[in-house]
């Protein structure tokens, strides 16, 4: 996701399966396109999804939202060929929903603890999957997911190209618990695949 030339970035251990979140500094920043930026044998090119990257973190930053985050260091990030589309099942999770019921959740209740975030990143099989743009022009996405029914707010940077095209989706989705806005971590469908 890139807000304003900056980046969300967020991925999974390919040995533990783990989610980590590299950020910019221990509030958890967005990155810059510098700190996105992998090698390859071509050249370098920003992060993409489903890329295998090395890349080496440095310290945790955790917030009580995002327990995930990872301060980025120098380290260069180096490319390491792509993950094939029948492995992403393989990194599913499976929570019984998606931090409750709504589109929210109340920043208060997290920080007071009546509400433990224990991960703010999920890779989530979903059903009914449908992308759309509201009335007032809004990326949205409504599916269901273990029975109960989601419209969240979408930032996949190829949104408008997979509405546009006829592609056919797997209902696989990363849904992310954002940072604090007027009082709610709200839900975003991150990637849609």
């Amino acid at each position: 996701m890139s807000l304003n030339s900056e980046h969300c970035v967020a991925g999974k251990d390919i040995n533990t399966k783990e989610w980590f979140r590299p950020v910019s500094d221990e509030s958890g920043g967005a990155l810059s396109l510098k700190q996105v930026m992998c090698t390859n044998p071509y050249g370098q090119y920003p992060a993409k999804p489903m890329q295998k990257i090395i890349m080496t973190l440095g310290q945790h930053v955790p917030k009580m939202n995002q327990p995930e985050n990872f301060q980025v260091n120098d380290s260069n990030w180096v490319q390491h060929y792509k993950l094939a589309e029948n492995e992403l099942e393989n990194y599913l999770d499976l929570p019984n929903d998606l931090w409750g019921r709504n589109d929210r959740v109340s920043f208060n209740k997290i920080h007071t603890g009546n509400i433990i975030i224990q991960n703010s990143l999920y890779l989530v099989k979903v059903e009914d999957l449908k992308l759309f743009v509201s009335n007032n022009g809004k990326r949205r996405c409504s599916f269901s997911y273990n029975g109960i029914q989601y419209e969240l707010a979408a930032t996949d940077p190829m949104f408008d190209s997979l509405l546009k095209t006829n592609v056919i989706l797997k209902g696989i989705l990363c849904v992310s618990l954002g940072e604090e806005y007027l009082g709610y971590c709200y839900k975003l469908v991150a990637s849609i695949y």
